[in-house]
């Protein structure tokens, strides 16, 4: 029996978090670029689906602890740490400092019990969504370091290198449980593996472009970041060309998890641009912008198809 209209969000996977990674990442894009109408409009609808989100997360939390426990074993309950921290970076771009900082704060608290339980539940052969511990932590690192740049909080900076190397670290663990053949056979996610890749290296740009390193820690942290953005530019080819040579049309959840790395693959390389002074990233970035905003707008339209199958009588 088909949920009622009004509660059709009730019965969302963690997995749904991935619209609001896609949603902000494409806002935080194009603000990079100077659309900032555009930029709104998807910062708004952040705002909106990460509200719906949090609500069903407290709720499960408080009323199907069941339920709560369930999801919570599995990587893709990592969105709520990362949406968060998405969607702070966006705000605290936007001026909402204090706003911002709350969001770090609460995405600070949930990701280790979320992260433990995780990490206890993996398996040898894992999909795409296992580099979301990876994602969760980057996005740790990046909010911290936005955060350090607009209130010249050095603290934060440092905060922000742990969690930089520890989300690398993650990455390292979650890449030798990656089932490779989810290269041709996933439904989404797969693209994760390079979309942990570019938010890493949106990290280290950030850290890159900090005064708090100077000499070989600035050198380091800039060789570190342009390797990143090559590797996540790598994966992309790659899975590019997978989908071209294993086409999966459907409407998927998961694609969110697509349309996610594609925006956060190219935010990646116009911040690389802007803290290494390298002109090569911003052009791809802006390319590689509009791919992803083309994959969230048919991802949409194929979640509205699917929910008009699923209300139809």
């Amino acid at each position: 029996m088909n949920p009622p209209p009004g509660h059709w969000w009730a019965d969302l996977p963690p997995a749904a978090g991935a619209a609001v990674n896609a949603t902000g990442i494409i806002s935080i894009g194009l603000h990079q670029t100077g659309h900032d109408s555009l930029s709104l409009a998807a910062l708004a609808l952040t705002g909106l689906l990460w509200l719906l989100l949090a609500g069903d997360f407290a709720a499960r939390l408080l009323g199907d602890r069941a339920r709560f426990e369930a999801e919570a074993d599995t990587p893709p309950a990592l969105t709520a740490v990362a949406a968060t921290t998405v969607l702070g970076v966006r705000l605290s771009l936007f001026g909402w400092q204090t706003v911002a900082a709350i969001l770090l704060v609460l995405a600070t608290v949930c990701w280790p019990g979320l992260m433990f339980t995780v990490v206890r539940h993996w398996q040898r052969r894992m999909p795409g969504a296992a580099f979301l511990v990876c994602v969760a932590t980057q996005g740790l690192s990046v909010l911290a370091a936005v955060l350090a740049a607009g209130g010249r909080r050095d603290w934060l900076d440092w905060a922000a290198l742990v969690c930089f190397f520890l989300g690398l670290l993650l990455y390292l663990d979650a890449l030798l449980r990656f089932d490779f053949r989810q290269v041709a056979t996933g439904a989404g996610d797969q693209w994760v593996a390079g979309g942990a890749l570019a938010i890493s290296a949106l990290a280290g740009s950030k850290l890159t472009a900090s005064p708090v390193w100077a000499g070989a820690a600035h050198t380091a942290l800039r060789t570190a970041t342009l390797g990143l953005l090559a590797l996540a530019l790598g994966w992309y080819a790659v899975l590019a060309v997978a989908e071209a040579r294993w086409p999966r049309p459907h409407y998927d959840i998961r694609r969110w998890a697509t349309v996610f790395p594609l925006g956060m693959t190219a935010a990646a390389c116009l911040s690389t641009a802007d803290a290494t002074g390298i002109d090569w990233p911003h052009t791809v970035g802006q390319v590689l912008l509009w791919i992803a905003v083309a994959a969230w707008v048919l991802t949409a339209v194929g979640l509205g198809a699917a929910r008009s199958d699923d209300l139809r009588p």
